[in-house]
């Protein structure tokens, strides 16, 4: 008896484990508690009752001696609700004694008909059994809900489709990420614990994003996996799934729609977006006790392939897909309704859904296609699968996959709004992960070689820890406007804000790493992720538009960077950059009344990015200027654009974003004002021959590639201006910005008719760096009468935004010009003079100052140029194979007749090597100087290496060379 008592307590345990299975989960004492509690009540129950009708379909014998009317009321799936009783291991003594103890009130006459009554109903119920087992589906007997054993999201290969199979993440050899791009399909696979029975079983694939998704933001998506029979929805025949080791089974050619529970299955289904379902459940907490732990693939099965006594060291791979290419973007067919104008509309509107049908069914495993719409926000996804019974929502397992998805921007996608439907230009703008940034002036423009590394595995993780340091709400990261915007804002740090990397012009670095010393985005991303968010040292606008490029790129948001030469930065909305000078020719710093921080930088480079503008009218799309240079606040934040190219051209500065402010730094004027007693208010215009605001854009050839020269310059300088400087056009709309007309005395010439003596600032050739230079100017006195010249001639070393650091020499006089004379007056100027007061750039600027007394005629001119330096020669030997070590040759000859002290190299190459700095000895005076640098390839194809040296007498020693790399 008491062995009878202990196997049935034994089978209503492993019984009760899988009905309570929500009950326990979760629970604490308590929970156990009750459990042993049930297990004590249900001592006689071997297997969970089930009924069809009100008839028991599951009869096991001596279930009789305990039956009551409220089994035959039992619902499929639900446990049998039992009389309370007393915990622990008294509870089944009390029971049985009670038993017996009514049994022994009773005749032997009555026990018999107890007994008897018993055994009439076990063998009546085996009969039924017999009768109805066959009509009994067999998910009865698998009550508790499909537990995921292990997901599999084919990084790889839906990179291919994707356009992101060179991105770092997805080629991880631990945890690979899946970078997937919106508007197109992606596979992703799940092994569940049993065959899915498409009856009972319920399963629903969750995506979030953000701290708190919400469905009706659009950062939380339900897809219930519904089973359909129709054919012709989505055709994938040839797609295979791997099972590692090269074994994989091919689907059959035509989709079928019986389902064979022991065979593999390929079955269409059609999916509806679910956006209104209500939960409550917290994501936070796993509701089953199913296991997340990622398997050691090597130690088991291939993870989504039915078992087998053999053992894969391999992942499984999707070998192939044969999406259809009758649509770009949607990447799938829509059977009957495909090339129906009339349907158009609709077909679109359903893209723009979250979607997701079941590809393939093989045993325990299920491959899901999943279609992101072209407006999803962009950022990291994070994949949930629940799964319960039909009836039983409460009891459900949820599943959170390990495998951050990152959700990107789609040019390749007609609907999304970053569209470029230019082949060519989305590899260059896209895929291309290094570059030119221009500087220099713009007689002279100077490229430098910057790698953007858009691809490396650092880049997206940075970019999405800086989309959530902005503050732009999750459920606008959809919109590349506020996107764009946001990166506008975020790659400046100010005191404000804890941006990417800070600004500094003024030359002193000794706490951080100088500008000029970057080689590519790369290193300053790391530098920021690694420690934790905290601003790099030091950057300039150049470095800034490099960074946007690299970011704007990973985001998979066409971008370019772009240089304009002689660029205004006018802080009082004159449309005016103003200096004033004293009598003297000395300049007033900021103006009489010391408010006026205009400058005129010598060149300002911002990026263009490409997209749709749905918010203004038809015909502003295309390119959109950004600025991430602090220059200046727009709604209280460092932050400038999108501004519509083709807004700017036309002078419709009533656009959004900060489109004045963007016109101002290509059309304002250049005014020069000098000290006059007679003048009303102390200051009277003078005459000059400067050259115009915006006087040359440039940009990278995308068709072109010049490692030793600019000859991939590409001037777009048309697409930015077509107004010319003194139409009526032009003078409206700055009319308009000044809000008012009376500004305009201020800036009118004096009157002109007396003016007979013509004056000419020389342009500088290029001064190789450490010989000396000249400055010249030319006097023609063009009148019948000798004229008295007072005239001042400055040099000075200068930063690239056009401010003064150090007067290199200056010389002025008074003399005359004979009638109908030429005069040339020069300014020798030695190496000894300006080599240790030069700074960024090597910048010389050149102002030239002159007054006629006998007419008063006044004069300015400015002019810059840098001093030039050697190029850096890299020298790679033999041809580089990937795993294999190589060296290349880094030489340059010391133009200086000075040691070269606190000397490094910085050397960069995408495949080849990671950022890094390598200290250097003193370098001597005129010394060739060659190092070997040596480096291991990682991946094959072309590439390249990029060089800078750098030391305290001389810096930004620039090289490039290609180098190909074989398999």
């Amino acid at each position: 008896m008491e062995t009878s008592v202990v196997q049935k307590s034994t089978a209503a345990a492993d019984k009760m484990t899988t009905s309570m299975t929500s009950s326990v989960t979760g629970m604490g004492l308590g929970g156990i508690t009750g459990l042993t509690a049930g297990i004590s009540t249900l001592t006689c129950m071997r297997e969970q009752q089930v009924t069809i009708g009100g008839m028991p379909t599951n009869y096991v014998p001596g279930l009789s001696a305990n039956y009551n009317i409220s089994s035959f009321s039992q619902r499929p799936g639900e446990s049998r609700r039992c009389p309370p009783a007393k915990a622990g291991p008294t509870a089944r003594l009390q029971t049985v004694g009670t038993r017996l103890s009514h049994s022994s009130r009773n005749s032997p006459n009555t026990q018999y008909a107890h007994n008897l009554i018993c055994k009439l109903a076990d063998q009546n119920e085996r009969r039924r059994r017999q009768d109805t087992i066959e009509l009994i589906p067999q998910s009865y007997y698998a009550q508790h809900p499909l537990k995921v054993e292990l997901t599999e999201f084919y990084s790889r290969d839906n990179a291919k489709d994707h356009h992101t199979d060179q991105y770092d993440l997805v080629n991880d050899t631990v945890l690979p990420n899946p970078v997937i791009r919106r508007g197109q399909n992606f596979f992703f696979a799940v092994r569940f614990d049993r065959t899915y029975d498409k009856q009972q079983d319920v399963i629903r694939v969750v995506f979030c994003f953000g701290p708190k998704p919400g469905v009706t933001k659009g950062t939380r998506v339900v897809l219930q996996v519904n089973w359909n029979t129709q054919q012709g929805v989505f055709q994938h025949p040839r797609d295979v799934i791997g099972m590692g080791m090269g074994m994989a089974r091919s689907l059959p050619q035509e989709p079928t729609t019986t389902v064979a529970p022991t065979g593999p299955v390929s079955t269409i289904c059609t999916v509806g977006a679910i956006s209104c379902i209500r939960e409550t459940t917290n994501y936070g907490v796993r509701r089953s006790s199913v296991s997340n732990d990622p398997l050691t693939v090597s130690s088991q099965n291939s993870p989504l392939s039915p078992h087998s006594s053999e053992t894969y060291t391999t992942r499984p791979i999707i070998e192939r897909y044969s999406g259809t290419s009758q649509h770009p973007s949607f990447g799938r067919s829509y059977g009957s309704r495909h090339g129906s104008s009339q349907n158009l509309a609709s077909i679109v509107q359903e893209t723009d859904k979250w979607d997701i049908s079941i590809q393939r069914q093989d045993g325990n495993t299920i491959t899901f296609q999943v279609h992101v719409p072209a407006s999803a926000p962009v950022g990291i996804w994070n994949c949930w699968i629940q799964t319960n019974r039909l009836g039983q929502r409460d009891n459900r397992n949820d599943y959170k996959c390990d495998e951050d998805i990152y959700v990107l921007f789609n040019p390749w996608c007609r609907e999304d709004a970053v569209y470029m439907d230019n082949d060519s230009l989305r590899k260059e703008y896209i895929l291309n992960d290094q570059g030119k940034l221009w500087c220099g002036t713009w007689r002279q423009p100077i490229g430098r070689k910057w790698i953007f590394g858009q691809f490396d595995d650092v880049v997206l993780p940075a970019c999405m820890y800086l989309l959530e340091s902005s503050g732009l709400e999750h459920s606008e990261r959809g919109n590349p406007v506020r996107v764009v915007r946001a990166i506008s804002a975020m790659i400046n740090a100010t005191n404000e804000t804890d941006g990417l990397i800070v600004g500094r012009y003024d030359g002193v670095y000794k706490d951080g790493v100088a500008p000029h010393a970057w080689t590519g985005s790369v290193a300053i991303l790391e530098r920021y992720l690694t420690s934790g968010g905290k601003s790099v040292e030091y950057g300039q606008c150049w470095v800034f538009s490099g960074l946007v490029v690299t970011i704007c790129r990973a985001l998979g948001i066409p971008c370019r960077s772009v240089t304009n030469y002689v660029s205004a930065l006018d802080t009082n909305r004159t449309f005016t950059v103003d200096k004033f000078f004293d009598r003297d020719g000395n300049e007033v710093p900021n103006g009489p009344d010391e408010d006026c921080y205009d400058s005129c930088w010598n060149f300002h480079a911002w990026n263009d990015v490409w997209m749709q503008r749905p918010d203004l009218p038809q015909g502003y799309g295309g390119w959109q200027i950004i600025d991430s240079t602090p220059q200046e606040e727009a709604e209280s934040v460092n932050q400038c654009g999108p501004a519509s190219v083709e807004a700017v051209r036309r002078g419709e500065v009533g656009f959004q974003f900060d489109t004045p402010f963007v016109f101002s730094q290509l059309n304002s004027e250049l005014c020069h004002f000098q000290e006059e007693e007679n003048s009303d208010w102390g200051f009277v215009r003078m005459a000059s021959n400067q050259n115009t605001v915006g006087r040359k854009i440039i940009t990278k050839n995308p068709n072109r590639e010049d490692d030793e020269g600019d000859g991939d310059l590409l001037e777009i300088t048309h697409e930015y201006k077509t107004i010319e400087s003194t139409s009526p056009e032009r003078l409206a709309v700055i009319a308009s910005c000044r809000g008012f007309q009376r500004l305009q005395q201020y800036y009118e010439l004096p009157d002109r008719n007396n003016e007979d003596v013509h004056f000419d600032l020389m342009d500088i050739e290029i001064v190789p760096y450490g010989q000396p230079f000249d400055c010249t100017m030319n006097i023609q006195n063009k009148s019948n009468e000798d004229r008295t010249i007072w005239c001042v001639l400055t040099a000075s070393s200068c930063y690239y935004t056009g401010a003064v650091s150090s007067r290199l020499r200056r010389a002025q006089g008074e003399f005359i010009v004979r009638a109908g004379q030429k005069e040339v007056l020069k300014l020798h100027v030695t190496a000894q003079e300006y080599m240790d007061k030069l700074v960024d750039h090597a910048m010389v600027k050149v102002c030239a100052m002159a007054y006629v007394k006998q007419t008063r005629q006044t004069w300015s001119d400015e002019d810059d140029f840098s001093l030039h330096k050697p190029k850096l020669q890299i020298q790679v030997r033999g041809t580089p194979a990937v795993e294999q070590e190589c060296s290349a040759t880094l030489s340059f000859q010391n133009p200086l007749s000075v040691h070269l002290t606190d000397c490094y190299f910085s050397v960069e190459g995408p495949g080849l090597q990671r950022p890094r700095q390598v200290k250097f000895r003193d370098v001597k005076p005129g010394e060739l100087v060659s190092y070997q640098e040596k480096f291991v390839p990682t991946r094959q194809g072309e590439s390249r290496i990029v060089v800078t040296f750098s030391s305290r007498e001389i810096d930004d020693i620039i090289g490039c060379t290609a180098v190909t790399v074989r398999g």
